[in-house]
């Protein structure tokens, strides 16, 4: 069953990478934007690389999958990735994800998301206590590009 989700994520993420070819953004990588505080108490995610390869047909383009596992209670520093077109699905559990100039969103197993280049990721985080949140995240990137970088701390 997991295996035909992430299938299908892929094959979503495939489709409008060679819709978009992730050519503008609307937002540029250094505007300013607020950060948000994150405490030391709350653990952090992992990231399992998946599979990276070069578009074929959109020259200097990557695209990368990775598995990123949210232990209980779990928090993603405050983030951004670069010029990279993002898509995001819940594997499992339930994730809280904020970005810039959005509302804050709850997405459970079977839903997903999309950042736009030059996002600002304020929020992402595990909602439980107890139970693990996973997420298929598929980076279509500028080939080279680092994938995330953290905020610096306040």
């Amino acid at each position: 069953m997991t295996g035909m989700r992430i299938a299908g994520g892929l094959l979503a993420v495939a489709t409008l990478a060679a819709a978009t070819a992730c050519t503008a953004s609307d937002q540029p990588a250094h505007a300013k934007t607020p950060t948000a505080a994150v405490t030391s108490k709350h653990p952090t995610e992992t990231v399992k690389p998946l599979l990276q390869q070069a578009l074929p047909n959109v020259k200097g383009k990557t695209f990368t999958s990775v598995v990123v596992d949210f232990p209980p209670r779990a928090r993603a520093m405050p983030h951004r990735h670069g010029k990279a077109f993002v898509y995001a699905y819940v594997l499992e559990g339930t994730v809280r994800s904020q970005l810039a100039g959005k509302p804050e969103r709850t997405y459970r197993q079977g839903e997903n998301w999309v950042e736009r280049p030059g996002a600002h990721h304020l929020l992402t985080e595990n909602t439980s206590r107890t139970e693990r949140a996973k997420l298929l995240v598929v980076y279509v990137s500028n080939t080279g590009d680092k994938l995330k970088v953290d905020d610096p701390r306040a």
